[in-house]
């Protein structure tokens, strides 16, 4: 995720990039890249962005903070991290975390941000300005928000992958081939989301616009959440990733 981020990040802001890992990852033009701290030298940056498995940071971390501005604030896109966590290695310097979901890949992902301590005006814009890169975004104003966004949209991707598995399969065994139960499927989503996302009508509206009393998309909307279970186990689903969540935080 950190990579393909920073290839939106280089490709559309004017800002410059220094990447520090041993692994030497194959990084977009103009993105310089150091194996440790020690070969920064005497330079100075803006700000530090983590982008390391959660288990790293407490071993990382320390040894780049000083290598940041006096004014500068620290981002993170680390998940099961918490912002007071990162706080908590450089007591009064700001601190603001991105949780994107996996459509940032393509550019079109959705990014909750959350903004830790007194976070200068500058900073929020230009976090939010790399932020937008990938997406949308969406604004927090607390770490329990934040948990309770990547329990949306975070883990979405992995929901709606099932959804898609599922209703794939069941297409399947209406007697479709794999190839034309998928063309079928993605295509059908793909058209329906776009339809809600360019109409004035709510999601209800739009789905009793296409529900006709005693027809076949009635009959299937009553086999799939006629007693309610459809939607209690989506509530399900958000409350389990969100729990989750606060017990990594």
């Amino acid at each position: 995720m950190g990579g393909a981020l920073l290839k939106a990040w280089a490709a559309n802001t004017a800002h410059k990039f220094t990447v520090a890992d041993p692994a030497k990852p194959d990084l977009p033009e103009g993105v310089s890249q150091v194996d440790s701290v020690e070969q920064l030298g005497n330079q100075i940056f803006d700000y530090l962005i983590v982008a390391l498995k959660p288990q790293l940071i407490d071993q990382v971390l320390p040894d780049y903070l000083p290598r940041l501005s006096p004014d500068s604030v620290i981002s993170s896109i680390a998940a099961g991290y918490s912002a007071e966590k990162l706080a908590g290695h450089a007591p009064g310097r700001s601190v603001i975390r991105i949780m994107p979901n996996l459509p940032a890949l393509i550019s079109k992902g959705v990014s909750g941000l959350y903004a830790h301590g007194e976070v200068p005006e500058t900073a929020s814009r230009e976090i939010e300005e790399l932020a937008l890169c990938s997406g949308t975004i969406v604004w927090v104003d607390s770490e329990d928000m934040l948990d309770r966004l990547t329990a949306v949209a975070g883990s979405g991707p992995g929901y709606v992958f099932e959804m898609l598995r599922a209703y794939v399969e069941a297409a399947q065994e209406l007697g479709f081939s794999e190839e034309d139960a998928k063309k079928l499927v993605l295509g059908t989503v793909r058209g329906t989301l776009e339809l809600a996302q360019e109409s004035d009508l709510s999601l209800e509206d739009l789905r009793n616009n296409v529900t006709s009393k005693g027809g076949t998309t009635a009959a299937g909307l009553d086999a799939l959440n006629g007693t309610g279970k459809y939607s209690a186990l989506i509530s399900e689903t958000l409350l389990a990733a969100y729990e989750r969540a606060v017990e990594l935080r």
